[in-house]
């Protein structure tokens, strides 16, 4: 069993900056891959970034290329997502999800493969 407890969501202004944090309770946080989702209001969720086991492999979605950064630290348990030059469209609850796996460069953009999900955290970006 995986807890996941995200953080650092807010309101910011089109432009800023807002770093995510996740917080993994339980066991053997290094063998899972580690995700984030965002939905926006009246839309379905939608994958923003992996990053494998080992932190060696990510993966972005187009929309946020090049302006979000995906990390983890397996010695503290935490993966987070540093969100740049944020737009209005970037509004939305952000997901912290884990996916099982026990390949160290294994990540998978697809919902219904993550095993654990956080509550989410929300991001307000103004115009």
């Amino acid at each position: 069993q995986v807890q996941l407890v995200e953080s650092g969501g807010g309101l910011v202004q089109a432009g800023g900056s807002l770093r995510l944090s996740c917080a993994a309770s339980g066991r053997s946080f290094s063998n899972y891959a580690m995700d984030w989702f965002r939905q926006a209001p009246g839309k379905e969720r939608e994958f923003v970034a992996a990053i494998s086991s080992s932190g060696g492999n990510t993966y972005y979605a187009d929309s946020v290329k090049g302006r979000f950064t995906i990390s983890r630290d397996n010695a503290k348990n935490t993966v987070a997502l540093q969100m740049n030059s944020l737009k209005p469209e970037d509004t939305a609850v952000y997901y912290c999800a884990a996916d099982f796996s026990r390949y160290s460069n294994y990540l998978s953009p697809r919902a219904d493969a993550m095993d654990y999900w956080g509550k989410g955290t929300l991001v307000t970006v103004s115009s």
